[in-house]
């Protein structure tokens, strides 16, 4: 009896131990099934970009602001407290500006596509991807020229230059050559001991070419003769600060190059005074005296080419007024002023210093000599400059004497003062030390 009951008794323990692990073998794949989500049979749907539509934005914060924790509060209006706005340049629409403002706050938020580490090379295409489960739809949108922008902090009402933010951004622009030269830098130091071996045979090679290189032209400078007659005229048009001039010219307009001054690729950015002229009741208020003062006579000429000739020497000349009171201490008369790119970074290049907002005094006489000998040509190398002189915001004097500089002579006829320009030039001679030049 004892040995029955004893089997009995197992035979119910293991009934009720195997029982028990189906149990948790069944809960084990309840709790498998409820991790794994359902299959889904999604449209992909890839949307372009539109001409008139702005794709979606990435942009960080490195300073650490977190835009929803301001967003969760409310002005007394009941508007969000950060503000979100997108900027587009209305000729490059590539150029991307994304700028967010906190409520209350004088600092913004501010990213570009064009500086910075959005601007550099990325090897990368970045896509926002967004599910609609209704629609069973997967909808993938690139992003904004495939960058993500970096947020950086900038105090409202200052003025920061693109120049200084890429100076100062991580990533700046490389030539080919920089890059090469820092990718074999990187490998001599840090690559494996075959690539370290080439690397310092291509730098070896490189330094040697420079020292044969330099030879050679060691050899070929001794056997160069200077021409001091052309040194002298450079050195001369160095220190006088005029435009490239022709000393044996025999016409006045040959004395002055014009299409050293105004290449024919720019005169096609130059047609704003001769559109104005075929309008009825044209507004040339907001160009300088010199230039209303003449439009009377521009609208006598019957050559069309001759008109159309001046009306460009006309805008060239407001140009390059309009960029000196730009980078004077008054500006409000260029404020509104835009100068074709093309102008802008040959008139940057020739007259500008990088890093200063102001012009020296040397590229100030430059400047104001192209616009003199431009008066010249637009009056037939006869003109009366009390109103260029006005323009220029200078007073007679010194006027008078940059048209010394350029070889002018002066005749009075009924009280008023002409400029004209005789040929051959003959230029005053150049103090230098306070004494005569001989």
């Amino acid at each position: 009896m004892d040995s029955d009951a004893e089997d009995t008794k197992s035979h119910v323990e293991n009934t009720k131990r195997s029982k028990g692990q189906e149990s948790l073998t069944k809960k084990a794949k309840k709790s498998k099934k409820k991790k794994e989500p359902p299959p889904v049979e999604a449209k992909v749907q890839i949307l372009h970009d539109h001409p008139e539509k702005i794709p979606p934005i990435v942009g960080y914060f490195p300073s650490g602001f977190n835009p929803h924790e301001n967003s969760n509060n409310k002005t007394e209006s009941g508007s969000d407290s950060t503000a979100v706005r997108v900027y587009r340049n209305t000729r490059m629409a590539k150029r991307l500006q994304l700028v967010v403002s906190p409520n209350g706050s004088p600092v913004d938020f501010v990213g570009t596509s064009y500086t910075g580490e959005a601007a550099a090379a990325q090897r990368c295409m970045y896509a926002l991807g967004v599910f609609d489960k209704e629609t069973q739809t997967l909808k993938v949108v690139p992003i904004a020229a495939n960058k993500i922008f970096r947020l950086d902090p900038k105090v409202r009402g200052l003025e920061y230059s693109d120049k200084e933010e890429t100076a100062n951004s991580a990533v700046s622009e490389l030539t080919s050559q920089q890059k090469a030269d820092r990718a074999r830098e990187a490998t001599i130091m840090w690559g494996t001991k075959k690539a370290k071996r080439e690397a310092k045979k291509i730098q070896a090679r490189k330094q040697e070419d420079d020292r044969q290189s330099q030879k050679d032209l060691d050899n070929k400078m001794k056997n160069i003769v200077v021409n001091k007659q052309a040194l002298e005229n450079t050195e001369a048009h160095v220190t006088r600060n005029i435009p490239p001039y022709n000393v044996d010219a025999t016409t006045p307009e040959e004395a002055y190059p014009l299409e050293k001054i105004i290449p024919k690729v720019e005169w096609g950015y130059l047609e704003d005074i001769y559109d104005l002229l075929h309008k009825n009741g044209a507004d040339f208020s907001g160009y300088p005296t010199f230039i209303c003062n003449r439009i009377d006579r521009l609208k006598t000429i019957q050559d069309e080419s001759e008109k159309k000739k001046l009306c460009h020497i006309f805008s060239y000349i407001n140009h390059l007024i309009k960029f000196k009171d730009h980078h004077s201490i008054d500006r409000s008369s260029a404020k509104d002023h835009k100068i074709p790119s093309i102008l802008r970074h040959k008139f940057v290049a020739m007259f500008s210093v990088t890093g200063s907002k102001r012009l020296p005094p040397e590229k100030i006489n430059l400047l104001i000599s192209h616009v003199l000998v431009l008066t010249l040509f637009s009056d037939q190398f006869r003109t009366d400059f009390k109103d260029i002189s006005k323009d220029l915001k200078m007073s007679a004097l010194p006027v008078r004497q940059c048209y010394e500089n350029l070889g002018c002579k002066f005749s009075r006829e009924k009280k008023v003062l002409f400029a004209t320009l005789p040929v051959p030039l003959k230029f005053p001679e150049l103090r230098v030390g306070g004494k005569r030049k001989r």
